[in-house]
């Protein structure tokens, strides 16, 4: 998998600017007053920083940004940043300067010279986060990023706060590229091998295969791989980090390509459909960093892997097919098929573990994008106070939410003429629609949040912390949902 650069903290030294080889970073306040590490890049470039700063450009800098001088005489360096930060930066500041660090940094050796600058292990995060790169299938040689030094006073106590955050980028990573595989490779079966090689760093890992969901009476998932070659799985992994208090689940709809099946999606774009396992890939990396920082709680992942395709043996739109629940479902449009595939892992996740609560995430409907765009996923809830925990989460964690309705009118819109319900409720309100019949595989006492994650699993475009593809969204607020939530 793709790992995060290396980033070391170490004692500042000023004596080591002049010798440098690579790029090196310096701090400046909006302002235009420098730390001691700009001061003395100042000196060795003859006064070129403090020009840099005095110039009317510095004050069209947005905050975490930063102006560059190519090759300045005075240091062996091949180019030197001032980024504009105050001393005391915000959490979503530091991580925007750490990314642009990154952008600065490309795969050249970086020294940061911090010094007392607070939240530097943010400042990390947003570096490690911003410097991810899938290259596994490129045939060119692909140099090695060289690593990153951030000079600080008490380097140590930062590496300790750094710690935790170099797990979340490993789970952002872990995720980002399993959205990011082509589906002849991340196949239903690899995928499930890769999560077992997670075992390897304590998680519990088991594979239900299909002779166990046929047992259990998953129909609903089973209905929807019963097209491809490749065999549905659903994948367990526990993290028993807490006391013995019941644990927190997390689903993940897993559909490692969606051909819309006999309902065939439009070919155009179709081969972006390799990300609708984007919230079983979440929940992969969520886990990783759970077990990587040991988190003192409770939680477990399970996540449905089908392939969606027609075949001979497809399922046609007028199947009805009975979920484990007991409940019989009409197969309107079978290109609606991830919420076939959840409705029996979130029945099958309560029915064995009785959790806390429930997550799902799912890049479930189109029609999330079109009422959000790629800014914010889709919240749905049964319950008021877990809902805003998640939110105040997200927020945190500058991972875009937006609440949504839910409500018993749109459960008029899934009325079957001949099953217990539809799998479709028509084009208006499509994503509620699709909450409000996860809702009906929710117990009533459990509270549940249901995250359309559809607009913001895989983007065309740079983020402030990912270049353009796979985002690794839903990592960071659900890693912090846990520690406020669950670890206190």
């Amino acid at each position: 998998m793709t790992t995060p650069i290396d980033i070391s903290f170490a004692e500042t030294d000023l004596n080591a600017l002049r010798e440098f080889e690579g790029k090196i970073a310096v701090f400046a306040t909006e302002d235009g007053k420098m730390d001691a590490g700009a001061r003395r890049a100042n000196r060795l470039t003859k006064g070129a920083v403090a020009r840099m700063l005095d110039a009317k450009g510095w004050g069209k800098v947005k905050e975490g940004e930063g102006f560059v001088m190519g090759f300045p005489a005075g240091v062996l360096a091949s180019a030197v940043m001032v980024l504009k930060l105050p001393r005391r930066p915000s959490t979503d500041l530091a991580r925007k300067a750490g990314a642009s660090l990154a952008k600065f940094k490309g795969d050249d050796p970086l020294l940061v010279v911090a010094g007392n600058l607070n939240r530097i292990e943010e400042v990390s995060l947003g570096l490690a986060l911003r410097a991810y790169s899938f290259t596994d299938h490129k045939t060119e040689e692909v140099a090695k990023p060289g690593p990153a030094t951030i000079f600080c006073s008490k380097p140590e106590a930062v590496a300790a706060a750094a710690k935790p955050a170099m797990a979340l980028a490993e789970g952002v990573f872990f995720t980002r590229d399993l959205v990011s595989e082509p589906a002849n490779v991340l196949t239903t079966d690899d995928f499930a091998a890769r999560l077992a090689a997670m075992q390897e760093i304590g998680l519990e890992v088991e594979i239900l295969e299909e002779a166990d969901m046929k047992k259990l009476g998953m129909g609903a998932l089973l209905g929807v791989g019963q097209g491809s070659d490749a065999p549905s799985k659903i994948v367990v992994m526990q993290w028993k980090g807490g006391a013995k208090e019941t644990p927190l689940a997390l689903v993940g709809k897993g559909v490692v390509f969606d051909t819309g099946g006999i309902s065939l999606k439009p070919a155009a774009g179709m081969e972006d459909m390799t990300m609708d396992m984007g919230g079983a890939g979440v929940v992969a990396g969520v886990m990783r960093a759970l077990a990587l920082r040991k988190a003192k709680a409770n939680v477990v992942g399970l996540v449905g892997l089908v392939e969606n395709m027609p075949g001979p043996n497809a399922q046609r739109p007028g199947d009805v097919v009975r979920s484990m629940k007991g409940d019989t479902i009409e197969v309107i449009n079978t290109d609606a098929e991830g919420r076939l595939v959840l409705a029996d892992v979130m029945w099958y996740a309560q029915d064995r573990f009785a959790p806390s609560a429930i997550v799902d995430l799912a890049t479930l409907t189109g029609a999330i994008i079109i009422g959000l765009g790629h800014e914010n996923a889709g919240v749905f809830s049964n319950d008021d106070g877990f809902c805003s925990a998640f939110l105040k989460a997200a927020e945190a964690e500058g991972e875009g939410a937006w609440r949504m309705p839910l409500g018993a009118a749109y459960d008029e819109m899934l009325k079957s003429e001949v099953a217990d319900m539809k799998n479709v409720g028509g084009r208006p309100a499509g994503s509620i629609t699709a909450a409000q019949f996860l809702k009906r595989f929710v117990k009533d006492e459990t509270p549940w949040i249901h995250l359309d994650i559809a607009g913001v699993a895989s983007v065309k475009s740079d983020t402030t912390l990912a270049p353009k593809g796979a985002t690794g969204w839903g990592v960071l607020a659900l890693d912090r949902l846990i520690r406020d939530r669950y670890e206190g």
